[in-house]
């Protein structure tokens, strides 16, 4: 009976200690939040290093580290930044290990790989191809109507779209006829204009639709989507950068 009063004492004072020890980066990952929604992300940041450096089991501090990562190696204008991107992709995989089950890892993985792939050359690309298409499955059988997962899966037809003549014949060889005959510009439009009408006051969904009108002539719907743009609120970090990229794209659109 004693011997059971003490396991029981062990477990009390272990969980307590848990719940102590979590406090603190519980209160960072907050921070980094309320950091994040004001549009401050190297403070985000430094805020979720120090949640994952006190709790590394958070999942929540995880993902949003990855995406913290990629958001600040895309405002570099360096997208071949390795370090940044390595940690993306480290933290992105841990969140996955914690929770197979849930979207944001699997989203988070997807788009530090796309940025990984858009600085490499056609070998890598194609390499890339088959992991990205993987995890935005995973993130969509998590949460079929999640906007960034339905962002990612539209940028994966896109991008592929996007690759000149000789180096989709060079890709296949890589990807497999049949992995690469699923990319087209009717699903990879279709995806972006779900994402924006599950998600509609962010600016990279739109962004990244009105390029997608424009690489297949439709200039027209192009331009109204970046006049939208040019007169958004800003919500995510990345949104003063989005808006520069929107009005160059619209000045190169032409009449």
């Amino acid at each position: 009976m004693a011997q059971h009063r003490h396991a029981r004492v062990a477990i009390v004072i272990m969980t307590l200690g848990a719940m102590l020890h979590a406090q603190p980066a519980l209160e960072h990952l907050r921070r980094a939040d309320e950091a994040y929604r004001a549009r401050q992300g190297d403070e985000a940041y430094l805020h979720l290093l120090r949640a994952i450096a006190m709790d590394p089991i958070n999942y929540e501090a995880q993902w949003k580290a990855s995406r913290s990562e990629v958001d600040l190696a895309e405002a570099t204008g360096r997208l071949t930044n390795d370090r940044l991107l390595d940690a993306a992709l480290m933290h992105a995989q841990a969140a996955i290990r914690l929770h197979p089950e849930r979207a944001e890892g699997h989203i988070a993985l997807a788009r530090a790989m796309r940025h990984r792939a858009r600085g490499a050359g056609v070998r890598d690309r194609a390499r890339f191809a088959e992991p990205i298409h993987s995890a935005v499955l995973a993130a969509l059988a998590a949460h079929p109507h999640h906007p960034d997962a339905l962002h990612a899966l539209g940028m994966w037809h896109a991008d592929l779209m996007r690759m000149g003549v000789v180096a989709r014949r060079f890709a296949r060889s890589f990807l497999g006829a049949d992995l690469f005959e699923l990319a087209n510009w009717d699903e990879a439009q279709q995806l972006l204009e779900d994402a924006v009408r599950n998600d509609p006051g962010r600016i990279v969904h739109r962004l990244e639709l009105a390029a997608i009108y424009a690489d297949r002539g439709d200039k027209a719907r192009a331009r109204q989507l970046y006049m939208w743009i040019a007169s958004a609120q800003l919500v995510d970090p990345n949104d003063d950068l989005y808006k520069r990229q929107a009005a160059d794209r619209s000045q190169r659109l032409g009449t």
